[in-house]
């Protein structure tokens, strides 16, 4: 038996090393592949499309908001893994009296290399966490000198459409935006504020992300009405994703400039 904490301090007795494990949150459903514990991985959502050919071969358990609590019993899961942005409090609740559920709170690159080695020692995969964790730490480091004597540009970096949603203070997005020297013309504002786009602020950039909302060429002609910003469709996979996406955001994000 063993004690561990997740990252909102809740405590998880562990009898043994998980062998069922369910996760609720699709990059960290490919960090799970990647730690080299595909086999391991009983129930996934809808949204967990990496790696490809994954949904063929797994419980599709329903998306992030929504979950078929029946589906993920059966499976009996000695394993959940949830986040406190994707997942409701709702799910987190109803899931924990099913198996130790671990929420994970990720705002930070920190963050993500601390869940990284949390998860390597309870699942059993130190090693492989050890390696994942040293490749971000050389990409970020890498990027950080690349973006040495880059410009700062003001950016707004849009989610959603009808309502319209940026990113803003408290975010993923965020701190990966300050690592691109992109400053966030919404980072005084809390998590995902809507805008009025006929009040977009005077900004250099306008991101337009490919989710949650798929964002594509079509839709610059809205913004083009209200701002004289340059439009850029981005990935949102890169700026989004937890985990070990972030070993190819780096060298992604150096397209951006």
């Amino acid at each position: 038996m063993a004690i561990f904490y997740d990252q909102l301090d809740n405590v998880l007795t562990i009898d043994a090393t998980p062998k069922r494990i369910i996760c609720l949150v699709p990059s960290l459903t490919e960090l799970l592949v990647d730690l080299g514990l595909e086999k391991n991985l009983v129930g996934i959502t809808r949204f967990c499309i990496h790696p490809k050919n994954l949904k063929e071969n797994k419980t599709i358990v329903g998306g992030t908001k929504k979950i078929n609590f029946d589906k993920i019993k059966a499976l009996k899961p000695d394993f959940i893994l949830t986040n406190k942005e994707e997942n409701t409090q709702e799910i987190v609740a109803l899931v924990s009296s099913i198996a130790p559920t671990f929420v994970s709170d990720l705002n930070t690159i920190e963050a993500v290399l601390a869940l990284n080695t949390t998860l390597g020692k309870l699942l059993n995969c130190q090693q492989k966490a050890k390696e994942i964790n040293c490749e971000i730490s050389r990409k970020n480091i890498d990027f950080l000198k690349f973006m040495k004597n880059k410009p700062s540009k003001k950016v707004a970096y849009f989610i959603w459409a009808n309502p319209f949603m940026v990113a803003g203070m408290n975010t993923f997005i965020n701190h990966l935006l300050q690592l691109n020297k992109f400053k966030n013309a919404y980072s005084n504002q809390n998590r995902y504020p809507e805008i009025d786009i006929k009040k977009i602020k005077k900004i250099d950039f306008i991101l337009l992300s490919s989710e949650p909302y798929p964002f594509k060429e079509k839709h610059k002609a809205q913004f083009k009405k209200y701002s004289n910003a340059k439009i850029i469709l981005v990935d949102g996979e890169y700026f989004s994703w937890y985990g070990s996406r972030l070993i190819k955001a780096f060298d992604y994000f150096k397209t951006l400039h």
